[in-house]
């Protein structure tokens, strides 16, 4: 089991421990007023933790605390470890970044585009431009999601999603041929959209690599980096340490087990979702964005060269535009003014226009049942919030995390 190790003095390492526990307070808030069951945080500086903290109950009903050992599901924070996959498959030489993804899968060899017309009956034009790998790294291949409410495709993901015979039981090869069929929103490379292009990528994986997803991460990421509580699912005893899932009701603001939400990660899934489908501690996590904030490289074990890591944090949208310019009608739970996107996660391009305490160059991004991290080269920080809450953007713990941790600096970088 990878623990959060024991929490250093934050004075040594440039921190106020004082604001820390502000912090720590601030967010406690948030239990008492019955608006989260639980959570966990995690600030590191310079490779140590100077603060670790649980608050509240994991499962409410059963009367059981959040503890340090919690397995969380991480959901769209299982995005970044698939992007550091493939980018292991980059530095092998198995692909370039500007590669047509369909010489790997052929099922999206012939893209279309929508152009007009009803979800049931699209008018559609063969799209100039193929889905290329760093299309799918960045979320500008032109796919969608199911969970979309803005254009008339994201109606098609959730008629396949909710309609298709066998879609329940179907594996990520049989998702990816059928997406493969459903038009873009816009021509590969335009335009930012968030979507199912990580899974793609998983895929892409797996096909290269010879390996299903989960043995490729086990192997090549997760023995290596020694996160020993990360998977698919939890099984055995680390059944036992899934929280259950609350919903927020925006009406009455109370709290609600939400038992379906809680069903995932608790058995093998039918599909390995590189997009959302793992689960993990935080002492996990941590020594992920540890691996991050090191370049490529943690004790001793190297799995990515730092110049690699370095251009992962650099925002790759075209023409370097933020989400505003790239994605005219963004939703409203993400970030976009001085936000672009590097290869797997959100990059800070200009703290000022995004609102945000974090320094450029800040690496993050979140988790459906608000999970949330960051990591902060510039100032060699990482900071980890885990919660299981229902919808994402209930509470704004996004902006709680920065806006709370930076304030605790003192010093430079350690």
């Amino acid at each position: 089991m990878s623990a959060v190790p024991e929490p250093r003095d934050p004075g040594s390492h440039g921190l106020d421990g004082e604001r820390l526990a502000r912090a720590g307070d601030y967010l406690g808030r948030y239990v008492d007023e019955g608006k989260l069951a639980g959570w966990q945080l995690v600030v590191a500086r310079g490779g140590a933790v100077v603060w670790h903290q649980c608050r509240g109950m994991a499962d409410v009903e059963a009367g059981t605390p959040v503890r340090p050992d919690t397995i969380w599901r991480l959901h769209s924070m299982t995005k970044p470890v698939t992007s550091v996959a493939a980018m292991m498959l980059y530095e092998a030489g198995a692909f370039a970044l500007d590669d047509p993804v369909a010489r790997w899968l052929p099922a999206f060899g012939s893209p279309r585009v929508y152009q007009y017309g009803p979800p049931d009956a699209p008018g559609t034009a063969p799209s100039a431009e193929p889905i290329r790998v760093r299309h799918l790294l960045t979320h500008t291949a032109g796919l969608s999601y199911f969970f979309h409410h803005v254009h008339p495709v994201d109606a098609m993901y959730r008629a396949a999603d909710e309609e298709e015979p066998g879609w329940a039981t179907a594996d990520l090869a049989a998702r990816c041929e059928r997406w493969a069929t459903i038009p873009l929103v816009y021509p590969p490379g335009t335009r930012w959209m968030y979507s199912v292009a990580i899974d793609v990528l998983g895929r892409l994986v797996e096909v290269v690599s010879g390996q299903r997803l989960d043995e490729f991460f086990a192997e090549r990421i997760f023995q290596p980096l020694g996160m020993t509580d990360t998977g698919f699912w939890a099984d055995g005893e680390r059944l036992e340490r899934l929280p259950a899932v609350y919903a927020l009701d925006p009406a009455s603001g109370k709290l609600t087990r939400d038992d379906e939400a809680g069903a995932r990660g608790a058995e093998p899934p039918a599909w390995l979702s590189g997009g959302g489908g793992l689960v993990g501690t935080a002492g996990d996590y941590h020594r992920f964005t540890q691996f991050l904030l090191r370049g490529g490289e943690l004790d001793g074990v190297r799995l990515l060269g730092a110049h690699t890591v370095e251009r992962m944090f650099r925002n790759h949208l075209p023409g370097g535009a933020s989400y505003t310019e790239i994605q005219p009608q963004p939703p409203a739970w993400q970030p976009v003014a001085g936000v672009g996107f590097g290869l797997g996660l959100a990059v800070v391009t200009d703290p000022v226009a995004s609102g945000s305490a974090a320094s450029a160059g800040t690496g993050f991004w979140s988790g459906a049942l608000n999970t949330e991290f960051f990591v902060d080269p510039a100032e060699n920080l990482a900071a980890m919030l885990f919660t299981q809450l229902n919808p994402y953007g209930a509470l704004p713990l996004q902006r709680d995390l920065a806006q709370l941790v930076y304030p605790s600096l003192t010093g430079r970088a350690a």
